[in-house]
């Protein structure tokens, strides 16, 4: 009898299977095509279909949570959920070091981007783990940060004396250089302040600006990458990863990159060609229907003379308000990697 019930014993436990787990995951912005063609996916579908039903994800977006954009690094830290992932330059209130990552007008393609990114990954490790009590998993890209004017603008110079939204901190700082005045604008509001003349430019990706509708309240578009690739970093809360399996940490470390990240940064690579052919109409636009933005040409010394500011006044400044050792470090790791050093 013992035998009997030792063997049955055996076979329910052999039967049984083992306990899921359970993430609650909060994503980036619902109507960008990062989130719908990328995140959404990989986290709904992928990820639960690779772990054979021992993963179990419940997701959601930051904006349809409400939450303050400088909210949801510290929120998961603290968490409140075990997944979040949105653009990095949110969170440098918090941790002005992290403004290292996306460094504007270095990177001009999506190769050079990653490349940047893959070099920064250490450092943005080593802030998630000591600011955010997290860890990375990925780093995505959104589109070329371009800028969008209500305004009539024939070169860079011509940004000189008007209002601009920014869309991170150093790139406030490079506008506010170029003699331009960098204003502080939610994503979701700038429509409005462009229509009512709050500001008269904004930055964002091109693809962001057009799935937003901002060709409906802008005029010309400059297509110079002021914002950099606003990199979008997903990370879990630390307790959480540390409480899951080896086995489990290694499935989501290998599925985030070839179900994620890889396809995501595949598709930034002709992104900005793509975008402005639906924002101005020059040029097959496989998004929709294409807009007739005026299209404002980059010279070369427009560019050359936004990069001289970048490396001699906006970096310099940076690496004074992160303190520390954060300029030696981006100095032998993003700036060997795009040439660029930091005096």
């Amino acid at each position: 009898m013992k035998k009997v019930i030792s063997i049955l014993a055996a076979t329910t436990a052999l039967a049984s299977p083992a306990i899921a787990e359970d993430l609650s995951v909060v994503g980036s912005w619902s109507s960008l095509p990062l989130h719908n063609q990328y995140e959404a996916p990989f986290w709904s579908t992928t990820l639960p279909e690779a772990s054979g039903g021992g993963i179990n994800v419940e997701l959601t977006t930051h904006n349809q949570m409400s939450l303050g954009l400088g909210d949801i690094y510290p929120l998961l830290g603290q968490g409140v959920y075990d997944v979040a992932m949105t653009v990095a330059d949110y969170a440098v209130a918090d941790a002005p070091e992290l403004e290292g990552l996306d460094v504007p007008l270095v990177a001009l393609t999506a190769d050079e981007a990653r490349a940047m990114v893959d070099a920064a990954r250490p450092m943005v490790s080593d802030i998630y783990r000591d600011r955010f009590n997290s860890h990375v998993l990925a780093i995505a890209p959104y589109p070329p940060q371009v800028v969008f004017c209500n305004h009539e603008i024939t070169n860079l110079a011509d940004l000189e004396g008007l209002k601009v939204r920014a869309s991170g901190r150093m790139t406030a700082k490079l506008l506010e250089a170029l003699g331009a005045e960098g204003v502080n604008v939610s994503f979701a509001e700038v429509p409005g302040a462009l229509q009512n003349g709050v500001v008269d430019c904004a930055v964002t990706g091109a693809g962001s600006g057009y799935s937003a509708g901002w060709w409906e309240v802008s005029t010309h578009l400059l297509p110079i990458p002021l914002g950099g690739w606003d990199s979008v970093v997903t990370a879990i809360n630390l307790d959480k990863w540390n409480s899951l399996s080896a086995d489990d940490q290694a499935l989501i470390s290998s599925e985030i990159v070839t179900g994620f990240e890889d396809p995501a940064w595949a598709s930034a690579q002709d992104a900005l060609v793509n975008d402005i052919a639906c924002l101005t109409g020059n040029g097959e636009c496989p998004s929709g229907d294409a807009r007739s933005m005026t299209l404002v040409e980059v010279s070369d010394a427009d560019f050359t003379r936004a990069r001289d500011i970048l490396t001699t006044e906006v970096l310099p400044e940076w690496a004074e308000r992160a303190g520390g050792d954060w300029a030696a470090r981006w100095n032998e790791s993003v700036g060997a990697v795009v040439g660029v050093t930091i005096n």
